[in-house]
């Protein structure tokens, strides 16, 4: 029998006396053994809040049928590789803007792309970072969320020491042990400036990932759209940005009906894409130049910077444009699964795009004028097939906005649910596959920075200069985490870790540093976008924990707790209040400012504290845990709600009758474990062969009665719901840099922002906020 849990669906804790962490509780005494088992008490309700079974997301699939991972394939093809299926509409044009000098120049780009896009896409993200995924999540929030469980680097304020314990928290290692996974563990866990770096690091790969997000629409529509120019000279460029503006405000518009129809509208689109331009790149390989199979010698590479040097090196910066897109594959696994993401991108993606690459290269050897450089596509177009694949690319291109933009949604819900970023509202937008998440308010922020981008930069070759920092410096980013990751959880062996730094590490380096060449000529753009949203979430994750340690500190005692509730017992009046906070360690201090002002309760007072776990998900019969305040007569509870960081709050389903109805049977099984009642528990309980404990239909006694119909009378009485609004101000003497983070730039966020009744959809006829400054 599992420790502190029961087989109802609410976690249990007993009652008792006062402990130090704000809770009252009784006294730490062992239960009588139950027919030879043994149930073990937990004092601490912050410690229990910390256990969670195991839930496998569905990302992971673990067992899935094959019809719901195939389904799962077709779906991610329309999401996930819009970005990086439509790169051949823009790479050749971007590798060689001045033209081709030198035909042989061709094979070398040609090898370039070819080697590029299978060690980055497929070796290292689709055979080894998609493993490292959280519970099925992916993205740079994910995968420190998995460093965080391992080791004690996170920076998260409710975090307590026995998470890492819990079985939901448990990583499923190696059996080895490491010297090496050690040291670095504990060097991270005693270094608050190694604890900072990788926060910082995690926000700058989730700010880098929405900036791809903005960029990625704007290249790959007026590349599509810009097609037009050669069939019609009236085809302004002015008229092409208009036109792809106008693209761009239907594509998000669209962005509300849900990945999941977005999908299945968009998945046939880019099989059909896929399957163009991959015939089209069979049909220009025979016909002009089957020679250039010999790109797959990585000779012709060395020999090409040969020729060229500092010209090859900045070219680099087009080639990589190759792989745009690629981080979608890891972030975007929330929305499917691992197994899903690898069957379409080795058996759709990858040859198409081999097969389109050396169909262009192959034109390009017996056509390598400028105008057929800067329009390699479109001119390697067999002439009768011209306007339905342009129809096709224009699809394709707004589709392969899709797959950042659904990316910057999951990572942005992560950091939202780690306290990493201002509160904006999530919507769950698919019943069948969970993960699936749809943001209002950057889905329109994202939609204002795309128009901008569009009409300020006018042409692919500056957005492109744009989007290849952002691409390389989110790919470098995550082979960073996955370094530790390899060493620390996978207990690697370190001499396939040295061939990855070696080889990827230094491929991702010289790519990086090509493309922040041209950081005058548009680079900076994305550089200054992750700045200003890095700021952002270091000023809320900052004042976010000076706010709950300053709970913390100032959290009211059992004792006090029991004397002030006494002396408003003359003063309850029938209903039930449900008190929110975050503080879980014990009774926030807007409590005893809310009776100094209302020297009033309600019959039944349950102080609701919101944790975030780190973890993807936490199952709805583990969400609950309860503890009663002592003496019963007071009837005082304290009750934490665990999420994990992609958990959404049901709309459908009220959360305080949910949270009633786990409150009854919380007081049940109170009873049931409590130290005086253990010989009718012996009567009322049976133990059975795998060791649960299960219900007989017998009566139940008459305190639990009068408590449940105490509880009943209060929820018919009606519910109120106490939210404390906390104004932060910057206490007497703090320095002028903290007084502007606190007092100016969070303050300014905290009214811009979703408001917490907004946040948890609590009724407005239902609710009543309660004012108090923190000093910080």
């Amino acid at each position: 029998m599992s420790t502190g849990t029961s087989t109802a669906a609410v976690n249990h804790v007993p009652s008792g006396t006062s402990t130090d962490d704000g809770v009252i509780s009784n006294d730490e005494v062992p239960l009588q053994e139950v027919q030879g088992s043994k149930l073990k008490r937990i004092d601490s309700l912050d410690l229990e809040s910390s256990k969670c079974h195991q839930n496998n997301h569905h990302g992971s699939m673990n067992g899935a049928p094959w019809s719901v991972i195939l389904h799962l394939a077709f779906q991610s093809i329309g999401v996930v590789y819009g970005d990086i299926g439509t790169s051949p509409l823009y790479v050749f044009a971007s590798t060689f803007p001045d033209g081709v000098k030198n035909t042989e120049d061709i094979l070398g780009v040609l090898s370039l792309i070819l080697y590029t896009l299978t060690l980055i896409p497929l070796l290292k993200y689709v055979l080894i970072v998609l493993h490292a995924n959280d519970n099925g999540q992916g993205g740079t929030f994910a995968m420190y969320s998995l460093i965080c469980r391992y080791a004690r680097v996170g920076l998260i304020p409710s975090q307590e020491a026995a998470d890492q314990d819990v079985s939901n928290f448990q990583l499923e290692l190696p059996s080895n042990t490491s010297r090496r996974a050690s040291r670095l563990k504990s060097k991270l866990e005693n270094s608050r400036i190694a604890k900072l770096l990788l926060l910082l690091t995690a926000m700058l790969g989730t700010s880098m990932v929405i900036g791809d997000g903005v960029l990625t629409p704007c290249i790959s529509v007026i590349s599509a759209v810009g097609g037009i120019k050669l069939q019609t000279d009236s085809m302004t460029e002015g008229k092409i940005v208009w036109i792809s503006v106008a693209i761009l405000v239907c594509l998000f518009a669209f962005q509300r009906f849900g990945t999941d129809k977005v999908g299945y509208t968009f998945a046939p689109i880019i099989s059909l894409w896929f399957l163009s331009i991959g015939s089209i790149g069979i049909y220009n390989f025979f016909k002009h130049d089957p020679g250039v199979i010999k790109a797959l010698n990585p000779k012709y590479i060395i020999d090409y910077f040969r020729r060229n040097k500092k010209n090859a090196w900045v070219s680099l910066g087009g080639v990589v444009l190759a792989i745009t897109g690629t981080e979608a594959l890891f972030a975007d696994v929330g929305h499917f699964s691992v197994r899903s993401i690898q069957i379409s991108m080795c058996t759709v993606t990858y040859p198409a795009l081999v097969l389109a690459y050396t169909g262009q290269a192959s034109y390009l050897r017996k056509h390598h004028s400028d105008e057929e450089v800067a329009y390699t596509f479109y001119k390697s177009i067999p002439h009768h097939i011209y306007w339905p694949m342009f129809v096709i690319a224009i699809l394709a291109a707004i589709i392969a906005s899709q797959a950042m933009i659904s990316a910057t949604f999951s990572i942005i819900q992560q950091s939202l649910s780690l306290g990493c970023f201002p509160r904006v509202k999530v919507v769950h937008t698919s019943t069948k596959y969970e993960g699936q998440v749809y943001i209002p308010e950057i889905n329109y922020l994202l939609m204002l920075a795309c128009v901008i981008v569009t009409i300020g930069f006018r042409t692919t070759a500056k957005i492109g200069n744009a989007y290849g920092i952002a691409v390389v410096f989110v790919m470098t980013l995550t082979s960073s985490f996955m370094v530790l990751i390899m060493i620390m959880i996978w207990k690697t062996n370190i001499f396939l870790v040295i061939p990855y730094v070696l080889v990827i590490g230094s491929v991702e380096l010289l790519y990086l540093s090509s493309v922040l060449y041209k950081f005058d000529q548009g680079g900076y753009l994305p550089l200054a976008f992750a700045l200003v949203l890095m700021f952002i979430m270091f000023v809320w994750n900052d004042v976010y924990q000076k706010k709950y340690c300053f709970e913390l500190e100032h959290k009211v005692s059992p004792d006090k707790v029991k004397d002030v509730v006494l002396r408003a017992n003359s003063h309850r009046m029938p209903g039930l209040a449900l008190f929110y906070s975050e503080l879980v360690q014990g009774i926030p201090p807007i409590f005893e400012h809310y009776l100094a002002n209302v020297p009033a309760l309600h019959s039944i007072l349950v102080f609701v504290s919101i944790k975030t776990l780190p973890i993807s998900k936490v199952p709805v019969e583990e969400r609950f845990l309860f503890r009663r305040a002592q003496p019963n007569d007071l009837n005082v509870f304290r009750c934490v709600v665990r999420y994990g960081y992609t958990d959404v709050h049901n709309e459908k389903e009220p959360f305080d009758g949910l949270l009633v109805e786990r409150l009854k049977r919380f007081i049940m099984e109170d009873y049931m474990f409590s130290r005086d009642n253990n010989q009718e528990l012996l009567d009322k309980y049976n133990q059975v062969d795998d060791g649960a404990i299960q219900v007989e239909s017998t009566k139940y006694p008459t305190a639990v009665e009068r408590d449940m119909e105490l509880v009943d009378n209060a929820w018919h009485a009606g519910v109120v719901h106490l939210l404390g609004e906390h104004d932060v101000v910057a206490a007497k003497g703090a320095s002028t840099g903290k007084r502007f983070m606190i007092d100016y730039a969070y303050n300014f966020l905290k009214r811009n922002v979703r408001q917490s009744n907004k946040v948890f959809d609590v009724p407005h006829k239902r609710m009543l906020k309660v004012g108090m400054t923190y000093e910080l």
